[in-house]
């Protein structure tokens, strides 16, 4: 008989795997042409007719790099595009967003705490968010405001803070943060998709026909690389978040999101001011650093988790499944015995201030509404409790897997 939790699990690793491959590909190389583009030296008058020009050294051997603002006389036949690793990086994240938020709703994307919602209504939500995120941003971008790039960064950054507060007001802290990036990501793959190779496409176009390609479109794919460079970090910032519960799972969750946007900002400046060598802002660094200060001070001032009172929520039908089945009594005795000096509204363990990721497991609902996580990393496996520092017998893990297979309708239905 097949374990589809596990099954699913490997599927959702396989993915999760797939989705930071492909983001390192698009990242590596959007971060080289940017830095490739600033540093050109643009002040000699080459033969060939390109812009600029580069010198570089790498694996052992020499480069020489230049840049055309339109294309070369004669279009090359190999001509390289990149793009695959930001369709993939997207088509895979938002695969991780069905399988962990999407199917797991209940435990992930809703928190009755802050708005009281159905499945449907919150996967409706949320797939809606991030199409209404391209479509707002492409509108404005094409308008006259967008002709002026400070003006629209800064009208962009309020959309994001909008979003943020907007975020953490319909969906769990771990659950909005992960939005906010998903939503940021999805107008950076826009940006490609949409934009930057239908421009370029229609450059070549031009050029085979033999007709002079106009520049506006090289224009405004610029404009739009300039966008996903300043939006990467956020984005792999707010991506990363849900596994802190200090970034995610306190009051003031939505400003430290905004604040990271800025942090992003300055580092990318740093870095682009260093590569088209117009001078060393060492003092973005010091900026970069006094924000992240200020959002660890946020995070902790005051120490500020959601304080869901059992009795306030309807558990899920697959929880009232969890707490049912035979052998439920022996876990919610392993787990308070087990894991609950840790995940507690209080932990006792030493140096442990909060619960782990946020997850509480002191009631027997807690123990319920966490049956897959205690059943992969505390029965199929030993991840929990990290070195076995409690002690977990082998006979109390088998516990908690006839339990949990029993509730799901696998293996014989044992327990007490």
């Amino acid at each position: 008989m097949y374990d589809w939790t596990v099954i699913g699990s490997w599927i959702e690793f396989a993915v999760r795997w797939t989705h930071v491959i492909t983001a390192i590909a698009w990242i590596g190389s959007s971060f080289y042409f940017i830095a490739l583009d600033l540093g050109l030296h643009r002040d000699r008058n080459l033969e060939s007719g390109a812009d600029g020009e580069e010198w570089q050294v790498h694996g052992g051997g020499f480069y020489h790099i230049q840049k055309y603002l339109v294309a070369p006389e004669r279009m090359p036949e190999d001509l390289i595009w990149f793009k695959f690793e930001s369709y993939f990086t997207w088509l895979s994240g938002f695969a991780l967003l069905i399988l962990v938020y999407y199917t797991g709703a209940h435990l992930f994307l809703i928190d009755p705490a802050v708005m009281k919602l159905t499945v449907p209504e919150a996967i409706a939500i949320s797939a809606g968010s991030l199409i209404f995120g391209w479509i707002a941003y492409d509108f404005i971008c094409k308008t006259k405001f967008g002709d002026d790039n400070t003006r629209l960064m800064i009208l962009l950054y309020v959309l994001l803070v909008c979003m943020a507060w907007g975020y953490t007001h319909v969906f769990s802290g771990r659950a909005a943060l992960l939005h906010l990036g998903a939503f940021t990501g999805t107008i950076m793959v826009g940006n490609v998709f949409f934009v930057i190779i239908p421009n370029q496409k229609i450059v070549v176009a031009d050029l085979i026909a033999g007709r002079v390609p106009d520049p506006k479109y090289g224009k405004i794919a610029k404009q739009r690389s300039t966008h996903n460079n300043y939006l990467t970090l956020p984005v792999l910032f707010l991506m990363l978040s849900n596994h802190y519960p200090l970034a995610f799972a306190t009051k003031y969750n939505w400003i430290i999101a905004s604040l990271v946007f800025l942090m992003g900002v300055t580092i990318r400046h740093y870095f682009n001011s260093r590569h088209s060598r117009k001078g060393n802002p060492t003092w973005t660094w010091l900026v970069t650093a006094l924000i992240f200060v200020v959002i660890a001070w946020l995070s902790t001032a005051p120490l500020f988790f959601r304080n869901i009172k059992t009795g306030d929520i309807v558990p899920a039908k697959a929880e009232q499944r969890f707490a049912q089945a035979p052998g439920f009594k022996d876990v919610v005795e392993i787990v308070q015995a087990r894991c609950s000096m840790c995940h507690a509204a209080e932990p006792g363990y030493p140096g442990i201030l909060w619960p782990p990721k946020g997850v509480r497991l002191e009631t027997p609902a807690e123990v319920a509404h966490e049956a897959k996580m205690i059943y992969l990393e505390a029965g199929v496996t030993d991840a929990m409790p990290p070195a076995n520092v409690s002690m977990v017998e082998a006979s109390e893990r088998a516990k908690i897997v006839a339990w949990y297979r029993a509730a799901v309708g696998e293996g014989p239905k044992t327990g007490s």
